[in-house]
């Protein structure tokens, strides 16, 4: 054993031949609609070398729909981004283009200091 799996946390060790692993999956997790959410936009600077990015958290659903808001969001924009970990980020100050659009498609918006 290396001194680097020594300490590993979580490992299973079993004598049982029948001993099958379970894994952890995200079912389940379905998509709210546009009314029954609330997205928070805001502006960031924060360890991005100074650059600006406009963040969007606070959504609920698949990653498939994260990322197909995000990538519509980044085309109205005329900008790159990305989406993941349930927040998408828009490069550049676009708060109140933004905040305009998820409000025309239903959302809930609110905007978050910074």
């Amino acid at each position: 054993m290396t001194k680097k799996n020594r300490n590993a946390i979580g490992v299973v060790y079993s004598t049982n031949q029948d001993f099958q692993y379970t894994y952890s999956t995200e079912e389940g997790v379905e998509t709210l609609p546009p009314n029954q959410q609330t997205l928070y936009v805001q502006l960031d600077r924060k360890q991005r070398g100074g650059k600006q990015v406009t963040l969007v958290t606070g959504f609920v659903g698949t990653n498939e729909d994260l990322e197909a808001l995000g990538k519509e969001l980044k085309t109205k924009c005329g900008v790159g981004g990305s989406a993941k970990d349930g927040e998408i980020i828009i490069q550049g100050d676009f708060v109140t283009r933004i905040f305009d659009l998820l409000s025309a498609k239903g959302y809930k918006t609110k905007r978050k200091g910074g």
